[in-house]
């Protein structure tokens, strides 16, 4: 008996023994999660698998929110709008090579739009990809991931963990923001460290986006800019909703006295409907203004490169830009004053300078010319909106949503389509900041879903996704991941049975629909109810305003299939010059 109870007691010692081994020991899992909840990242968007299913799991139990999606690109572009929306990196996590692939659609857009965001991907081993000896799903994602985002690092050991997780977060945030990758190879998450020696290789990133202060000597050039004009217009970009320095940018506008254009995203830094908004009267002023302010905007293809018929006559204007990106100047025509620094600072100190100087307001002649113009066009526009006609056409369509927009202002607006993108965004008025969310620089399809999800998470506020039926197939299963979250969004598919138009027919008189053209009247919200949310056709003005008002007081998930009629739309929307027509007859 004494035998048998000095055995358990040794028995006991040991198994307490490694129990103390184990608890003074962390692993690869635990020093990413615990390097991402020290920076304040605790939102997760991605689709688990090998080999990150764990690490997945272990985030959840750490109290992360880990949102699992159905595609890997529609996590990264919910990753990159939480960026957009919060100023910290969204996190995307995929599995190694084709997930890596699928996420890294997102991570490239998200770098062209300047949005934050950091892809986790597993990968395969090192000295098998190296020998390609035909490893699991063998990939040298580091190498594809370098040129498409704006930085990529791969961590091999445990111990630098913290410090790769910190480049990766400062890259994402400081100077013009952008994508990160962070390749994690399967054996990284496996290593063990002591415990102590782990806590003590994190990194708490300190003031990851400095302000870059503009010199004074370009804020003096700017000024002198700004006072010659004549007719002047400021052009506000996503970048300075971007940067949420609202007030400031409100403050410089007002102080101005200058009309402004904005950027679809940038539309609510001032309610559109504000007495200097020019988007109304956007062609006269493009065309007749002689001094341009671009804060945050970039003059891509969106401005037609400020070359062409649309900016009027060549040399006919000077610009002045405000962009954190030394780089970005005279990318397209000379810039007159370069102003480099964030868009806080420039303003502040422009602000400061207009206020002390006295600087005139413009001339009353092209405030009045632009007012003119703003209010004909709006006039001729209501009329167009006020349609109710059954099958219902776009201007009409939009035309309750825009009133339901503007009786709840905090709702989110998600846009994509072609047709339904185009005519939206001159249709629908947003009045507060960062509360439109579309296609971004490249114009894509597809990033509705993975929009609408980030939009309810980061902010809790109510999501309208307005979504041409083509836009609405690129992510549309995602329909299931925004009913199993209970998310508060509102889809409504404007269904026209195609793209651009369900008219199109097969010139040889074959079976095959086409190419444009999709099944007739598709029943979208029939997805939705097989998700367990609320789903509902409707065909009349009435019945979209009521839907959409039932669903925005509900909160619950829930799409509806707005039967549009499908002559109503324009091919490409408003860029058919940039889909080239065949004149060869065969």
């Amino acid at each position: 008996m004494a035998e048998t109870l000095e055995r358990e007691k040794k028995e006991a010692s040991e198994h307490q023994a490694d129990s103390d081994s184990t608890a003074d020991l962390t692993d690869g899992f635990h020093l990413l999660i615990d390097a991402l909840k020290m920076n304040d990242l605790n939102t997760i968007y991605g689709v688990p698998g090998i080999p990150i299913t764990d690490f997945g799991r272990l985030a959840q139990a750490s109290g992360m929110r880990v949102l699992s999606f159905r595609h890997e690109q529609h996590a990264g572009n919910a990753a990159a709008i939480a960026g957009f929306l919060t100023k910290k990196p969204g996190l995307c996590l995929t599995v190694s090579a084709p997930g890596f692939l699928n996420g890294l659609t997102a991570l490239a857009n998200a770098t062209t739009n300047c949005f934050p965001m950091i892809l986790l991907s597993g990968s395969s081993e090192r000295e098998i990809v190296d020998l390609q000896q035909g490893d699991y799903e063998e990939m040298d994602q580091l190498a594809i991931a370098k040129p498409l985002c704006k930085a990529a690092f791969r961590v091999l050991h445990a111990e630098d963990i913290g410090i790769a997780v910190a480049r990766a977060y400062r890259a994402a945030v400081s100077g013009r923001p952008g994508g990160v990758y962070l390749d994690l190879p399967a054996k990284l998450f496996g290593q063990v460290m002591d415990a102590e020696l782990g806590k003590k290789s994190l990194v708490k990133v300190i003031d990851p986006a400095p302000a870059q202060i503009p010199a004074q000597s370009a804020i003096d050039r700017a000024l002198d800019v700004l006072k010659s004009a004549k007719k002047p217009l400021i052009i506000l970009g996503k970048g300075a909703a971007y940067a949420q320095c609202d007030d400031v940018v409100k403050q410089f506008v007002e102080a101005s006295g200058v009309p402004y254009l904005p950027m679809s995203m940038a539309k609510g830094l001032l309610p559109d409907t504000h007495p200097q908004c020019a988007s109304a009267a956007r062609s006269l002023v493009l065309k007749e203004s002689d001094v341009v302010m671009l804060v945050g905007a970039r003059l891509n293809w969106l401005l037609s490169h400020g070359k062409g018929k649309q900016w009027g006559e060549p040399g006919s204007k000077k610009f002045i830009q405000v962009d954190i990106e030394p780089s970005e100047m005279d990318s397209n025509i000379e810039i007159a004053a370069p102003l480099v620094g964030d868009i806080e600072s420039c303003l502040s100190s422009l602000l400061g300078s207009i206020k002390s100087a006295d600087v005139a307001q413009p001339p009353a002649a092209w405030i009045d010319t632009v007012n003119e113009k703003r209010s004909t066009n709006l006039k001729r526009m209501a009329q167009k909106t006020g349609s109710d006609t059954t099958p219902m056409d776009f201007h009409g369509a939009l035309g309750a949503l825009k009133n339901i927009i503007e009786q709840r202002p905090e709702t989110i607006l998600v846009n994509e389509g072609a047709n339904t993108l185009d005519f939206a965004r001159g249709i629908i008025d947003i009045h507060k900041p960062r509360k439109r969310l579309d296609v971004g620089t490249w114009g894509i399809m597809g990033i509705g879903m993975g929009a609408a999800v980030a939009a309810a998470v980061e902010t809790g506020h109510p999501v309208l996704a307005v979504e041409g039926d083509s836009a609405f197939g690129f992510s549309g299963m995602e329909v299931e991941t925004i009913c199993r979250y209970n998310l508060p969004v509102c889809i409504v598919v404007f269904n026209n049975n195609g793209i651009y138009r369900g008219t199109d027919t097969n010139p040889t008189g074959g079976p095959d629909v086409a190419p444009t053209v999709f099944v007739k009247d598709a029943r979208y919200d029939l997805m939705m109810q097989a998700f367990g949310g609320e789903g509902i056709s409707v065909e009349s003005r009435d019945e979209l305003d009521a839907a959409v008002n039932k669903a925005l007081d509900s909160g619950k998930p829930t799409l509806i299939n707005a039967v549009i009629d499908e002559n109503a739309g324009t091919e490409s929307g408003r860029i058919g010059n940039l889909n080239p027509q065949s004149v060869v007859k065969k």
